[in-house]
């Protein structure tokens, strides 16, 4: 499972203001939408396109158009926060839904909700900030896989080694594009050093 941590600092320096504690709700906001858009950069630099001519005011220009239509698939609810760069910058995107939490005490995710569209021809491109034990994840993929869905990429901000590992065993095809890879997971299966619930911080929740 090829995985791409971001080295660029602007990454890096939101990064850094999405580890504050101290950062509030909309400022999180801009920071994630920094991180994703900078990330989706490297997730689609491979996108299968069409080439061809354009008409300028001035003369004929080679042009380039993406062919592959991409389906953004959030996990929610984290990763609505997510989307909305996706849907700005890629000119052909539909979007699924799937719905998963997290058990407290066992850290076990169950699915809630599962929508989503056709996927045969389709890029689909998963977005989930965290990708802690990886349980999620993988229970994403499988029914991103089931329903017809080939050369997944996940956009991650976060991600632990266990997670990582993971997905290594389950979808070893699967490309995972994300800001840092972290040291490990605590004993609640939180990312340490991580940034938090990225939930809670993102849509002002938390305690």
């Amino acid at each position: 499972m090829p995985l791409s941590v971001s080295k660029h600092p602007l990454v890096a320096d939101s990064l850094r203001g999405l580890r504050d504690s101290t950062t509030e709700p909309e400022e999180f906001r801009t920071l994630a939408r920094n991180v994703i858009t900078m990330l989706l950069y490297e997730a689609t630099a491979d996108l299968p396109v069409r080439r061809g001519k354009v008409r300028t005011p001035l003369a004929e220009a080679d042009a380039i158009e993406i062919e592959a239509e991409v389906v953004a698939i959030p996990v929610l609810r984290a990763g609505l926060g997510l989307l909305a760069p996706v849907l700005e910058l890629l000119p052909r995107v539909s979007v699924g839904y799937i719905g998963l939490e997290r058990d407290e005490e066992t850290a076990v995710a169950r699915i809630y909700y599962k929508k989503l569209p056709k996927l045969k021809g389709k890029i689909p491109l998963l977005l989930d900030p965290m990708l802690a034990t990886g349980g999620s994840a993988a229970q994403a993929l499988d029914l991103i896989k089931e329903a017809g869905g080939r050369d997944t990429r996940m956009v991650c901000i976060v991600a632990a080694p266990e997670g990582v590992k993971v997905l290594e065993e389950r979808h070893p095809e699967v490309d995972v594009y994300t800001a840092a890879l972290d040291e490990r997971l605590n004993d609640k299966a939180y990312i340490v050093p991580g940034l938090g619930d990225f939930g809670d911080r993102l849509f002002g929740t938390g305690n």
